[in-house]
């Protein structure tokens, strides 16, 4: 016997035949009208909280730093706004020290970024065989993930400092042990870029593990069949598989590295930490904004600031994008 699904539209009265009290039309109607504005309102009503929290915390201090980007405000005096246009962008694009920030921001990416998610792929692929405490060596790999940076930025910078540190004790043994890590315009960023691999491989190493163990095994046992080594296995069936979630991780990497702060304003610490070295060598754009907003305390640039890395996010994340879209279409 066929049954019929009630819509919600439809309003069905409570059991009980006759003996219920009938309600009238106009109740009835009313009845039918909630029921419709409830399932169209409900949906909303879920959502709004994320839209209220973002328009809170995110939308409204957006578009407030893009208020203050142009005026003159100081941190002494909140209350006072002049209007300047466009000459705090026009400063900060003017200023040597902004394009040094950038670059070195670029280069501290590079730097981290790549040997990070290459070690974090060859670690994802040996975790993805069977092994023995499997639950112990993915904690363990992701207990760095679970530091604080000013916890491990403390620690590393103990093991770079030029007097005593644990490194250059170390490197007496084959004659390099006098190296000076943090006013060196390579070895600050050499150091500032080991602190970002150990705190993120292990993050990036379970996101490809679980990509990993998505992979079909049906692939796996078709090349096994057809002679192809682990070697050729993981070339031929596993980076293909995985090539949206290494898009992903670059992107999540690439953001990370713009707004580096922690690491390089805690390898030295006080004065020189927060304006990236004696000579600027290890200064980021996060770095550059801090000094600009709360050291020096004029509030108009460091928005400029703020904004000119939202450009450069945007820029990076189109080229990421038409990248993808090649492989997409290369892959086809």
């Amino acid at each position: 016997m066929a049954t019929s699904t009630p819509t919600r539209d439809a309003y069905a009265p409570p059991p009980g035949g006759s003996q219920q009290p009938q309600t009238g039309p106009r109740r009835q109607a009313w009845r039918r009208r909630l029921w419709r504005f409830d399932d169209k309102a409900s949906p909303y009503a879920y959502i709004a909280p994320f839209f209220l929290v973002f328009g809170a915390f995110g939308l409204y201090p957006l578009l407030y730093t893009g208020w203050i980007a142009l005026h003159r405000v100081e941190m002494t005096g909140l209350d006072r706004m002049e209007w300047v246009g466009w000459d705090n962008f026009d400063r900060i694009l003017h200023d040597g020290e902004f394009w040094t920030a950038v670059t070195n921001t670029f280069l501290i990416g590079v730097m981290s970024t790549v040997p990070q998610l290459l070690v974090a792929l060859g670690l994802a692929h040996l975790l993805n065989y069977k092994l023995r405490a499997s639950t112990f060596w993915r904690t363990v790999i992701l207990t760095p993930y679970a530091t604080s940076v000013a916890s491990a930025a403390l620690v590393f910078a103990l093991v770079f400092r030029a007097d005593g540190g644990l490194l250059n004790w170390a490197l007496e043994f084959v004659g390099f042990g006098d190296t000076n890590w943090a006013n060196g315009h390579w070895t600050s960023k050499i150091a500032i870029s080991v602190i970002v691999i150990w705190r993120w491989t292990g993050y990036n190493t379970l996101i490809y593990l679980a990509a990993m163990q998505a992979v079909p095994s049906d692939l796996y046992e078709a090349a096994s069949l057809d002679g192809a080594s682990r070697w050729q296995q993981f070339r031929k069936v596993t980076i293909p598989s995985l090539r949206p979630t290494i898009l992903f991780t670059i992107v999540i990497s690439t953001i990370g590295s713009m707004q580096l702060f922690g690491e390089p304003l805690l390898l030295e610490g006080g004065t020189l930490g927060a304006t990236g070295g004696n000579e600027h060598q290890y200064e980021t754009l996060s770095v550059y904004l801090y000094n600009y907003g709360w050291n020096l305390g004029h509030l108009g640039p460091a928005a400029a600031v703020a904004w000119a890395m939202l450009a450069l996010l945007l820029i990076i994340a189109a080229v990421n994008w038409l990248i993808g879209r090649f492989v997409r279409t290369s892959a086809v």
